[in-house]
C-alpha cells in the first residue's frame, strides 16, 4: 500500500491554500496505477450498428445488430427500425444513429428512424426525407446529417438532391444543395466539416468523388475520382482518411481505395476486401473500418465481416460474423471520422 504525505489539506475556499497539486504527479509504489484517458464523453464509445437489409428467402429485413469496434467479434441483436427496408441511408452522431428511405415492398419509403447508439431497443420515428428514395448516400458531423443522390422509383429516376438534418433534434429533413449530377448508388463518409459523395450511376457508372461542407448549405463541388469508375461501392472514414471499397466496376470488385479528406485529389488503392461483392455495410471509428455482409449478385447475402487499419494500407482481414446472411443494409457508428 502506498501512502500520500501532504503538509496540510483544507478545504475547498479555506485561506490556507495549503499544499497545491500543479503539474506532473509521481508515485512510488509496488503496484501499478492506470488513469482513463480522453475526455469523459467520448471515454467508453466504439460501438458500430447495422440496420435493415434483405434476406433471402424471407424479403426485406428490419433488424438491427451491433458489434464492439474495440475487439473482434460477432455482432448482437440491438432491436429493429419501424419498418423493414432495404438500400437505406445511415448516419450518426456520437449518441444517435439514424436510418433514412429505402426499398420497401412495393414501393420506396421517405421515413427517418433513430435509436440512441448506447442503448439496445427498437427504432423510434424521426421524420421524413424531402422525397422517398433509395441507393443513395449518408454522412454527416455531430451536429448535422447529410444524404445524397439516390433513386426515387422501383425503376431508375436518379436524383440530385441533397438533404439534411439536426441529429439532436427529431423533424423532416431540409433540402441543402445538389449534388453535381443526378446519381444513384453513391458511397459517402465523412470528416467533421465535409461530407464527401463517391462513384455511383447517372445511369452511366462514374468515377467522381464531390463533397459539400457540413456546416453549410448549397451545391457539391469536384474532389476528384475514384480509381476505377463504380457503383454500389460503401464508404467510411477516420477524422483524416475516407475508405471506398467493392462495388461495381461494372464487374463485382472487392478493391478498395482511399483519399485524404482534407485535401482535394484523386484516390489511390489501398488494398482488397476477401470477396468480390457490393452493397455491404460499414462502419468504423477513427482506427479500425469494418464491411459487413454483402452480396455477390446472386442467392442470399453473406454474414462475413472484413476489417482494416485506416491509417495503414493492405488487404482486409476477418473480423467475425454478422448474424444473419444479409446484403442491402447500412451502417453507422458513435466515433467515426465526422465526429
Amino acid at each position: 500500500m502506498a501512502n500520500l504525505r501532504a503538509n496540510k489539506i483544507v478545504g475547498i475556499g479555506s485561506t490556507d491554500a495549503g499544499l497545491t497539486f500543479n503539474g506532473p504527479i509521481s508515485f512510488n509504489s509496488q503496484e501499478f496505477m492506470y488513469f482513463p484517458t480522453g475526455n469523459t464523453t467520448n471515454r467508453g464509445r466504439g460501438r458500430a450498428l447495422f440496420g435493415g437489409g434483405y434476406l433471402t428467402p424471407s424479403g426485406y429485413d428490419g433488424s438491427i445488430s451491433y458489434l464492439d469496434l474495440q475487439s473482434n467479434g460477432n455482432t448482437i441483436d440491438f432491436g429493429d427500425l419501424t419498418v423493414n427496408r432495404g438500400t437505406p441511408a445511415s448516419l450518426s452522431s456520437a449518441t444517435r444513429g439514424i436510418w433514412a428511405g429505402g426499398g420497401l415492398p412495393g414501393g420506396v419509403g421517405d421515413q427517418i428512424d433513430y435509436v440512441t447508439i448506447a442503448t439496445n431497443s427498437s427504432a423510434i420515428d424521426f421524420g421524413d426525407l424531402t422525397a422517398a428514395r433509395k441507393y443513395f448516400g449518408g454522412s454527416g458531423s455531430q451536429i448535422r446529417g447529410i444524404f445524397g443522390g439516390g433513386d426515387s422509383a422501383p425503376g431508375p429516376a436518379q436524383l440530385d438532391t441533397i438533404d439534411y438534418v439536426t441529429i439532436a433534434s427529431t423533424g423532416n429533413a431540409q433540402d441543402f444543395g445538389n449534388l453535381l449530377s443526378a446519381t444513384q448508388h453513391v458511397a459517402s463518409c465523412s470528416s467533421p466539416t465535409r461530407s464527401i459523395f463517391a462513384g455511383g450511376a447517372t445511369p452511366t457508372l462514374i468515377n467522381v468523388i464531390q463533397f459539400v461542407t457540413i456546416s453549410t448549405t448549397g451545391n457539391a463541388n469536384d474532389f476528384g475520382d475514384l480509381t476505377v469508375v463504380r457503383k454500389s461501392t460503401d464508404g467510411l472514414s477516420s477524422n483524416t482518411r475516407g475508405l471506398f471499397a467493392a462495388g461495381n466496376t461494372p464487374s463485382l470488385s472487392k478493391s478498395i481505395d482511399f483519399i485524404t479528406m482534407t485535401t482535394a485529389g484523386n484516390a489511390a488503392d489501398f488494398g482488397d476486401l476477401s470477396q468480390n461483392n457490393h452493397h455491404y455495410a460499414c462502419a468504423s471509428n477513427s482506427i479500425t473500418g469494418v464491411w459487413s455482409g454483402g452480396y455477390s449478385g446472386s442467392g442470399a447475402g453473406f454474414n462475413t465481416i472484413d476489417y482494416v487499419t485506416i491509417a495503414t494500407t493492405g488487404d482486409a482481414k476477418d473480423w467475425g460474423d454478422e448474424f444473419s446472411n444479409r446484403k442491402y443494409h447500412a451502417g453507422c457508428s458513435d466515433s467515426h471520422g465526422g465526429l
